[in-house]
This record gives C-alpha cells, structure tokens and sequence, in this order.
C-alpha cells in the first residue's frame, strides 16, 4: 500500500508517536511518501525514518497513492485538499492537535487504526465542498474548501457591508465585522464560534453567519446548497480580506463574488463505529453532567 504523510509543524514531544506511526506504517511494508518540510522537521529520528519518497506538492503524490495521513489537528486536514483536490484519495487524519472534529484517529489508536486500514475495515465519507468564482484569480486553481469562505475587514476598525444574492435575488445587507458562508462540514467550526446551527454532513446547504452584525436581530440561515451566492463588499476602508478555510488573499470592492456547490467532493476515512453524532457528544460533551 502506498501512503503520504502530511503534516504542518509537529513538536519534539510528539516524536515518539511518530516513530510509533513508521514503525507500523513500516511493518505493514508500506511504500511511503513524506512531505519534505516534514521529513526535514523529523531528521532527528535518524534511523527510525524508513526509506521514502519526499514530495513538496500535490501533483508529486496524485496517481501515485492510496491514502494520505494528516499529523495534525482539523486545520492540517483543510491543508490537504490542496494536495487531493479532486483526486479522490481518501485522507485519515491522526488527531495530534486538540478539539479534532475531522482528525478521528487518536494517539493512543494508531496502531489500531494501521491495522484497520490495512484490513480495509472503513468507511469513505464524501464531504461536500464550495467553491467561490470570482472576476479574478484570488486562490488560482484551488479556489475551493471543505469549511467555508470568509468576508472580514482588514486594516480598519469601521464595519464592512455585505450585499447578499441568492440567485439573483437580494437576501440582506449584512453590517458587520464580516460574514461566513459555512459548508456542513465548516457548521462546527468559525461559524459555530459566531453562534451559526450545527448541520449534519450530508444535509445539501450552506450556513450563512454574519460575524458580530451591527443589527442584533439579523442571525445566522441556513439554505440550500443548490443556491449560487453572490457578494458584493463595501466600506471606509478600500481592502477586505477573503479567506478559503486558512488560505486568505486581499480584495478590494471592485471584485465579484459569487459561491456554489463544488462538483467534486473530499474523501474523508472513518473507522469503526465513529460517526458525526458520536463525535458531537465527545467533543462537545453533549450528556455530561456533574450531577452524573
């Protein structure tokens, strides 16, 4: 089996689990793909890397493996669609952050989780990506994310304005610090922060969830993902901030925006008996009470 490994930064202390993750990874002889910043970052390890094959971009590993495994938390799983993108190679992330609602691999399940992997006892889940198009090229081919897409001011204290289209149609003038057009995926994080509904995965829409709005009684809504959403962005200030779940770039008010439904998908690993409402109650501690 060939498998690439994938991570942003990783601390000396997680180095044991690391030697841990090659020593299975090596026993089940795999052919294994290192991301070179990664490699460099565990030299160190010295004989305990086995024989691989450094990659520094996406188009080195499409077509080339089967799995790709993320050493991080949720922020270096929204890392890897931009090696995937719409390959389709399934990526299990190995949770070594902390909340970890994509990341469903625990330290203390690696060799299990190896083993399952193997055995091909998992399951695929195709989450929904957006897709934002614009009258410039802001993130040139990878103009899309698993989370959401991000409206926020820049260099100023004063609100923006977000005008907001749904086909066409005019839905609402959001004052504010910024907005959020959210994927289910993308329901638990910024946008949860910024009071937005937890969708479940496969639920077909997108949360829109403006970011401390000036009017109290303006709230987060949940439509359709069919809808094509169109933006138009004013304010004091000349430069707004756009961001693709962490990949952020500059605009000004003379661009168009526009969101919809990605045609392809992301291919997320899940093993045993996880699922998102499990994984809701865990994180969440959705039950727990002190009186029980």
């Amino acid at each position: 089996m060939k498998i690439a490994l994938y991570a942003r930064q990783v601390d000396t202390e997680n180095f044991p689990l690391i030697r841990e993750l090659l020593k299975e990874l090596q026993r089940h002889q795999c052919e294994l793909y290192i991301y070179q910043p990664f490699l460099h970052r565990i030299k160190p390890l010295g004989s305990d890397i086995p024989p691989n094959t450094p990659f520094n971009s996406g188009s080195e590993i499409r077509g080339h493996i089967d799995f790709l495994l993320s050493l991080g938390g949720d922020g270096t799983i929204l890392d890897t669609l931009t090696l995937v993108q719409d390959s389709n190679i399934p990526v299990m992330g190995i949770n070594l952050g902390r909340l970890g609602f994509l990341t469903g691999v625990g330290t203390e399940d690696i060799s299990g989780a190896l083993e399952a992997l193997m055995k091909g006892h998992y399951t695929i889940d195709k989450r929904s990506l957006l897709r934002l198009e614009s009258n410039r090229n802001l993130f040139g081919g990878v103009n899309y994310a698993l989370n959401e897409l991000t409206i926020h001011k820049k260099d100023s204290s004063s609100m923006i304005t977000i005008n907001t289209y749904l086909n066409g149609e005019y839905l609402n003038s959001y004052w504010a610090d910024g907005l959020i057009i959210a994927t289910p995926t993308g329901s638990t994080g910024y946008s949860l922060s910024c009071g937005g509904p937890i969708v479940a995965p496969y639920s077909g829409n997108f949360v829109i969830t403006p970011i401390a709005p000036h009017n109290l009684n303006v709230r987060p809504i949940v439509v359709s993902d069919k809808n094509v959403i169109s933006l138009e962005v004013e304010g004091r200030s000349q430069y707004f901030l756009a961001s693709l779940d962490s990949r952020s770039v500059t605009i000004d008010s003379a661009i168009s925006l526009a969101v919809r439904r990605e045609d392809f998908t992301m291919s997320l690993v899940r093993l045993g008996s996880t699922n998102f409402l499990n994984t809701l109650r865990k994180k969440l501690n959705w039950g727990l009470d002190t009186r029980n």
